[in-house]
């Protein structure tokens, strides 16, 4: 946890050692930078604004190395841009100051709960036009050319390819994957919708046709 509020910190590190999690405590966005690229964490919590980097460019740092670890904003701000913000950087939630102890656990557990992984019942290898996709790994082949997948990437793909011959209903897809659906989230997945979009589109066989009014819907040409 980056927090540059002493007493804030304090406060919120102690209450999740209290709650059973090995939680760090650094005070500004360097030093959350620079312990993200030594340890394996599970989770990263940051506030927005602090001092020598803040929190989004901290995030940034760490998203350019480690596309998967979810990522917690703390801000005193509740503006839509910066929440947007957030979310285009690989933010998982944002938690607007003030806000209680139990509704920070909540939202972390929350996301724990939907990050853990696939279960190992699931097909592991899907093929769709040229491509190849392994959910385990979430890695995508094209042409030879492979492209690790984010968890929420992953988890849209995979939604996308069981639902081809229908539509991916916009609503389920934000409850699966971002545990609700609402307008920031709502924006958020059109983020990753875009970004899986750039990688498909290497082979001209597939697409991802929004389906006005419902969702999406993954067509591959023969």
């Amino acid at each position: 946890m980056a927090e540059d509020d002493e007493n804030l910190g304090k406060l919120l590190n102690t209450f999740l050692i209290a709650k059973g999690y090995n939680s760090e405590l650094v005070d500004t966005g360097r030093k959350a930078v620079e312990r993200a690229a030594k340890t394996a964490y599970d989770f990263i919590i940051l506030d927005v604004m602090m001092p020598e980097m803040d929190g989004f460019e901290a995030a940034e740092e760490i998203r350019s190395w480690n596309k998967d670890v979810p990522i917690l904003f703390l801000t005193a701000k509740s503006l839509k841009e910066d929440k947007l913000r957030g979310f285009n950087i690989g933010a998982d939630d944002y938690l607007t100051k003030p806000f209680s102890m139990e509704e920070l656990l909540a939202r972390i557990q929350a996301i724990l709960k939907r990050t853990i992984g696939v279960s190992s019942d699931e097909v592991r290898i899907e093929k769709i036009g040229g491509c190849t996709f392994d959910l385990h790994t979430r890695i995508l082949t094209i042409k030879g050319n492979q492209s690790q997948l984010t968890t929420k990437e992953a988890q849209l793909l995979n939604m996308l390819i069981k639902s081809k011959d229908d539509h991916l209903d916009r609503q389920v897809a934000l409850r699966a994957v971002w545990g609700d659906d609402n307008y920031f989230n709502g924006r958020s997945m059109d983020v990753y919708i875009t970004k899986l979009r750039k990688l498909l589109k290497e082979d001209e066989k597939i697409q991802i046709l929004n389906v006005h009014g419902k969702g999406f819907k993954l067509v591959v040409n023969d």
